[in-house]
């Protein structure tokens, strides 16, 4: 009964804006309360955290600043939408453990060749503590892992779609190019002195000259860009080229794979622009291997050492000139492919478990492996023969199911978070704004 009442006072405390001082109330007030979603207050400090926020990206971007009061309601309405999602989310039952989030953390740590210190350190020096990135990684996980549920879930893109997009809007096959695109800023100010200005040109120069030498795009981006997706490694993602900016537009048409562009100048400073990868852009080829294989399962009988000393085994009489294929249909647990002497038949990119991929990858024509484990045993491989193959078709069709999917999950949450917003019970205190 008492911790009942307790969380009652807590409640009736933080909806009245007081603050409990050692035991007694103190009844001045601190903080108003904005707005109130299904029950859940808005305060004030929390819209004017989230407005700092927005007010720097667009001063950063160089973008005319929107009235105040046109800023603060566009603001407002974005905590209540993310709010009306962590409601639900939480009511179905979506939770994040701390160690999904350390683990991801970690995971984009190292994907910028960085240990998770090195990372803290890095979000520090860029203005933002660990435990609020923490946060806000896991409101994103939540509100996708949800949005996955009620949307993604129901979306299926038919095979007439993807003709009828061929045949209105890709006739003439260039509106599949994608580009991903890596980005650093140097920043100039605004009216900057010429001496300024011829700094920058020779600091910007000479990282160009360093990025074609081999110098990490993503490490230096983090170190030097002024851009706002320098903590992503100067990362704009995969953009066809009418999402490319205009400024950038003509250069990364012309360029290639892994090319570092010459500075470009701006009114915001100088830009250095790296291809990291396309796709869609020409023939697409795809290696496919004819590959067999020898597995041996572990059991209470056979554990690992065991298993690698029988493929050892048979590696030899392999060397020895025994078949194998007959080896494999006598000793493979794989009994599928063991009838056919171990035969996986042609195999492309993404058709088998990591660790084998890379192994048979490695492997030269007619070469035995040495013992490979996956999730299923361990493997002898053996590659007969290779071949690349134009997956151009395929690959297109793939993509375009992925540009319908996608347009289609733009328009279902739209429309889901309307109806959301719409049903649910907001209040707002116009007043205090």
């Amino acid at each position: 009964m008492y911790f009942k009442v307790l969380k009652i006072i807590k409640r009736f405390i933080l909806l009245c804006g007081l603050i409990l001082v050692g035991q007694n109330v103190c009844a001045e007030v601190l903080d108003r309360m904005i707005a109130n979603v299904e029950n859940e207050p808005i305060l004030e400090s929390e819209l004017q955290r989230e407005v700092a926020a927005i007010v720097q990206k667009i001063q950063a971007s160089n973008t005319a600043m929107p009235p105040d009061y046109v800023l603060k309601k566009q603001v407002l309405e974005k905590i209540i939408i993310e709010k009306l999602q962590q409601q639900l989310a939480e009511r179905a039952g979506i939770n994040i453990s701390e160690e999904m989030l350390t683990n991801s953390a970690t995971d984009i740590a190292q994907r910028n060749n960085m240990t998770l210190e090195q990372f803290k350190q890095e979000l520090q020096n860029q203005g933002m503590t660990y435990q609020g990135f923490l946060d806000n990684m896991r409101n994103e996980i939540v509100i996708n892992q949800l949005r996955g549920k009620e949307i993604g879930d129901r979306i299926k893109v038919t095979d007439r779609e993807i003709e009828h997009f061929i045949e209105t809007e890709d006739k003439a096959g260039e509106g599949l190019g994608q580009y991903h695109l890596g980005h650093i800023l140097i920043a100039v100010k605004e009216g900057a002195s010429a001496d300024v200005i011829q700094k920058a040109k020779s600091k910007v120069d000479q990282l160009v000259k360093e990025l074609r030498s081999g110098q990490d795009f993503t490490k230096t981006a983090m170190s030097v860009s002024d851009d706002d997706n320098a903590l992503k490694g100067g990362d704009l993602g995969w953009r066809s080229k009418s999402d490319v900016p205009t400024l950038f537009v003509d250069v990364v048409s012309k360029m290639a794979s892994g090319e570092v562009s010459d500075p470009i100048r701006s009114p915001s400073g100088f830009h250095i622009i790296k291809m990291l990868e396309m796709k869609g852009v020409g023939a697409h080829m795809i290696t496919k291997s004819k590959v067999r294989h020898i597995l041996i399962k572990t059991n209470e009988l056979i554990d690992d050492a065991e298993a690698q000393k029988r493929l050892l085994a048979l590696k030899q009489r392999i060397a020895d000139g025994d078949d194998f294929a007959a080896l494999a249909r006598s000793h493979s647990d794989d009994k599928g492919s063991a009838l056919k002497g171990g035969s996986l038949d042609w195999v492309g990119p993404d058709d088998l478990v990591k660790p084998f991929q890379e192994a048979m990858d490695k492997l030269a024509i007619n070469e035995v492996s040495e013992p490979v484990q996956t999730q299923f045993g361990w493997h002898l491989i053996q590659v007969l023969e290779r071949e690349s193959k134009d997956n151009t078709s395929d690959f297109k069709k793939n993509q375009i199911r992925d540009i319908i999917r996608k347009r289609k999950i733009e328009e279902e949450t739209e429309l889901w978070l309307r109806r959301l917003r719409d049903e649910s019970s907001v209040e707002i205190y116009q007043d205090r704004l």
